[in-house]
């Protein structure tokens, strides 16, 4: 056997993972398509910790970012990764909407949030004088960190362990072995290579829907493209927490927000639409006049010139168009195959909840 455990894709998961199932002992691999690690889902997103507020009670994504989240903190204050809990509000701009805001209040207190409150107008304008809302769920225990100061440090761990990486290597094929599997990989010369490995853990992001398929899994993933608008000629410090509106039906998106980096720096998005399978990340300036619209219902302060194109994402979502609520899938489809597919928000929050529940199946611990 030429590795006990093989990790494909070097995004925030995979790295996570690596993190947690190195020991020293084990010959740990991290196949990676690119040419350096996160290039894609992971460094393409608003880099919040979250709560754990809108999920299903009792769904892995309840479960898992509750957990995670404090995992995250944790790792990020021991390590020095930069990191903060500014806290947010998810606000109502009218009555209406502070229905809403209440089922999320309810929720939040049935997947473990304890930290969170309603808000009246004039408590939000004591703490956030700038923005407009009828009202709030304050979450105190959201974030934000840099998540490539993350992944950079998950990888130096995994290194330190004793796991290698490989970048420029595409697993193009998989086959079940008499004991463990046989991956095949591509390199940008456009060389091949064969070697066995015990277990693998599929953490392929966008393509894990393909790399499952090799051994059978009948998983099929839709694009969900996010962009978002920067904010500039705004004085830093006129909002100092993540602003959210109530989210979008069937948990396709939690809506045009406003976030900040650890610099300050205001963005406002993601939207959500549905993309063919291409990696597309142009942002139409064109989207501007939308983006703007959304948000100066909360943000008085914008004007349509301070809104201008900054980045995209891409989202691996299980559900599809006008689908409803579709769960993380972390199953051991076959004896130490472990697919992570449709692993979009919370995610990064969950990361470190996810590497320990692998570890645990790798091991042969049975877990949901």
């Amino acid at each position: 056997m030429d590795a006990d455990v093989t990790i494909i894709g070097a995004g925030i998961i995979g790295l996570a993972v690596a993190s947690e199932v190195a020991d020293g002992k084990k010959d740990v691999y991290i196949l990676e398509k690119n040419g350096s690690h996160g290039m894609g889902i992971s460094s393409r997103n608003s880099e919040v910790v979250h709560a754990g507020i809108y999920y299903p009670a009792g769904s892995l994504k309840a479960t898992l970012c509750v957990e995670g989240r404090e995992l995250l903190y944790e790792t990020c204050a021991k390590n020095k990764v930069p990191c903060r809990r500014l806290g947010k509000l998810i606000i109502a701009t009218t009555e209406h909407e502070m229905d809403e805001v209440g089922r999320l209040m309810q929720n939040a207190i049935r997947n473990g949030v304890g930290s969170v409150s309603l808000l009246d107008a004039a408590e939000i304008s004591r703490i956030e004088p700038n923005i407009k809302a009828a009202g709030a769920l304050y979450s105190p225990d959201t974030g934000i960190l840099d998540v490539h100061s993350l992944m950079d440090y998950y990888l130096h761990d995994a290194r330190m362990r004793g796991a290698e990486i490989a970048y420029s290597t595409q697993v193009s094929a998989i086959e079940k072995a008499s004991e463990g599997y046989r991956i095949t990989t591509r390199n940008n010369a456009g060389e091949y290579f064969e070697f066995a490995t015990e277990k693998v853990v599929n953490a392929a992001g966008l393509h894990s829907d393909t790399v499952a398929g090799m051994i059978g899994g009948e998983y099929v993933l839709h694009y969900c493209k996010g962009d978002y608008f920067s904010i500039s000629n705004v004085k830093k410090g006129t909002v100092n927490r993540l602003i959210y509106p109530v989210p979008e039906k069937d948990h396709v998106g939690l809506g045009v927000h406003l976030t900040l980096d650890l610099n300050g720096r205001m963005k406002l998005g993601p939207d959500t639409t549905y993309i063919d399978r291409t990696e597309d990340y142009r942002v139409p300036a064109s989207k501007g006049d939308r983006f703007y619209e959304s948000a100066v219902r909360f943000l008085p302060f914008i004007k349509r010139e301070d809104i201008v194109p900054d980045m995209s994402g891409i989202r691996p979502k299980l559900q599809g168009p006008g689908g409803g609520f579709r769960d993380f899938i972390i199953s051991e489809d076959l004896p130490g195959f472990v697919n992570l597919v449709g692993i979009e928000s919370p995610g990064l929050t969950a990361a470190p909840a996810i590497a320990r529940r692998v570890k645990k199946m790798l091991n042969g611990v049975t877990s949901r």
